[in-house]
């Protein structure tokens, strides 16, 4: 009878171990696999121990029962954390088996040593032989290392139970089965002399570990997708190693590059004219710089999206791989996309183009309406804007004060709105054919103050905020002096904003060389001496050396108008 059970137990166990070969997948646990291949070790000793005919005999069975004995329930142990997503520190798993290993050296000396067994005999019961024996020391630290595997366990999967959402319950109390079985067999085996009952605890071990193995590739829904994926899914999948031999490919991808079929695993790409023009460059061009992982690769009129990226394994990078897709419909689309976006932009363009004209026309407009009033004919706004041009020209082909060519552009833009304020000036007082005395001069002085509040009002909903700060400035402060003594406000030196300098240099300019009705021209050479003696006080002397460089075109410029179309406010 005792024969029969010992017989059972290993027919069982190698019955149990074929199963799970045949289901046994990649991603199952390695622990998992270690107790299938311990349990019948275990089982066969004591199996071998049942029918020894010698105390010899009896030892080397016990030996190998001791293979499953110290390190079946720390793997059992492993298997749960990993199971339970839990991290089990590298210094106690290390530990345990320092320990499990300990022990089983000790079994090795048993006969010789009294590290396990303080004494050992043997004796047949029946039909069944036994070993006799009285425990030695590191028996009990066999006994402590099994009640603390079994306790981490057990703390793992309460753990798990009430914190770990994402860990079948199911699977917990499928876990708890052989632990407690596990536990109960060794504590009971040192009172049951007959038979180990352990090796039925192994058993019922194996059995519910393959419905947990069964059961794990339902729940690890990422490895089950990715097999879907490679085995039916849209994706084309191509590995390599790190020196970009080929390894393997999904038929996805060999039915997108059919010379895959040609290449054989850990040879070079090279055999293929076509694989070394795309992959081998394509894993040169990543290798080099990881930022060009993405390549869209036309073929048979199709556009295939190739994402490269490493191979691992666990957190090593072993290679290469490619993702391919077939990215078709979307660069179909969005090459639509870029049509209509550019047919957009050109439309928007334009009708900026036509509303920036239509302001700028409009600006001109009101400044020549203001000349108009004191019997100009308006030429003095278009030839200060040209005086702000060419002066602007010289700043910039110099690369002083940082001037951008959108400041440039809006000055000269803003130019024509410096005398807007004339508008609010009384008619007597505009159009007066002599000097102005103090009181009325006074009040043509308010000009300024009142051009920057026109500008503002006209310009607040303008978008450009840099251009209405600009046409505010030239408007509010073209009078200022270096000095302090112009006005409005009297600022001085670089209190006054740079174009307003710039414009004032323009606009005196102009007056000096174009006929007033009080008084004739200047000569180029007289306005010349009068703007040099000014810099420092009027003007700002750093603006001097543009002023100098720009004075050849200022005169070319004045003598191609003639001296009837200089006439000034």
């Amino acid at each position: 009878m005792i024969r029969a059970y010992y017989d059972i137990m290993l027919a069982a166990s190698i019955v149990f171990m074929i199963t799970y070969v045949c289901m046994w997948h990649k991603h199952f646990d390695v622990h998992i696999t270690l107790v299938f291949a311990l349990v019948p070790i275990a089982n066969l000793g004591y199996w071998l121990q049942n029918r020894a005919a010698t105390l010899e005999e009896a030892l080397f069975s016990a030996k190998l029962t001791y293979i499953g004995g110290c390190y079946l329930l720390p793997i059992m142990m492993f298997s749960v954390f990993s199971l339970c997503d839990i991290r089990l520190h590298k210094a106690l798993r290390a530990a345990i088996l320092s320990v499990s290993s300990a022990v089983y050296l000790a079994v090795l000396t048993i006969g010789k040593t009294p590290l396990l067994y303080k004494s050992v005999s043997f004796e047949r019961v029946g039909d069944a032989g036994v070993l006799v024996k009285e425990y030695g020391p590191m028996h009990n630290v066999f006994y402590a290392m099994i009640f603390i595997c079994f306790a981490l366990s057990v703390g793992a999967m309460t753990y798990s139970y009430i914190r770990k959402k994402q860990v079948s319950r199911k699977l917990i109390y499928l876990l708890f089965l052989p632990m407690v079985l596990s536990l109960m067999g060794y504590v009971s085996g040192r009172w049951i002399r007959t038979v180990e009952p352990i090796t039925a605890a192994f058993v019922i071990s194996m059995a519910t570990f393959l419905v947990i193995g069964h059961r794990i590739c339902m729940y690890d829904i990422t490895d089950t997708a990715i097999d879907s994926l490679v085995q039916t899914g849209d994706t084309g999948l191509i590995s390599f190693d790190l020196h970009f031999n080929y390894l393997g490919s999904n038929q996805t991808a060999k039915n997108i590059f059919p010379e895959l079929n040609n290449l054989v695993v850990d040879e070079t790409l090279t055999r293929s004219v076509l694989m070394t023009q795309t992959a081998l460059n394509w894993l040169e061009a990543f290798s080099r710089d990881e930022t060009q992982n993405q390549i869209y690769y036309e073929r048979w009129e199709r556009v295939y999206l190739v994402q490269v990226g490493y191979l691992y394994d666990s957190s090593r990078k072993r290679g290469y791989q490619f993702f391919i897709t077939d990215d078709t419909a979307d660069r179909q689309y969005i090459n639509l996309l870029n049509s209509f976006n550019t047919q957009l932009k050109e439309e928007v363009t334009e009708k900026t183009a036509h509303i920036v004209q239509m302001h700028d026309n409009l600006i001109m407009s009101m400044a020549t309406m203001v000349e108009s009033r004191d019997n100009s004919t308006g030429g003095h706004i278009r030839r200060t804007s040209e005086g702000v041009r060419l002066l602007t020209a010289e700043i910039r082909a110099d690369g002083a004060f940082g001037l951008s060519d959108e400041f440039c552009s809006d000055l000269i833009k803003a130019a024509p709105m410096h005398d807007l304020g004339k508008i609010a000036v009384e008619d007597a007082i505009l159009r007066k054919p002599g000097r102005f005395t103090p009181e009325e001069f006074e009040k043509m002085k308010t000009h300024a103050s009142e051009g920057a509040r026109i500008v503002h009002e006209i310009l607040a909903g303008s978008e450009d905020d840099a251009f209405r700060r600009i046409a505010e400035n030239v408007a509010h402060y073209h009078h200022e002096r270096w000095d302090g003594s112009g006005y409005p406000c009297g600022l001085k030196g670089e209190q006054i904003p740079l174009e307003a300098r710039i414009m004032a240099v323009a606009d005196v300019y102009d007056a000096l060389v174009s006929r007033r009705v009080y008084k004739e021209s200047m000569s180029f050479e007289q306005a010349h001496a009068i703007i040099m003696d000014g810099m420092g006080r009027h003007f700002d002397e750093r603006l001097k050396p543009y002023y100098l460089r720009a004075k050849p075109a200022l005169e070319a410029y004045y003598l191609s108008l003639g001296a009837e179309n200089r006439t000034a406010v």
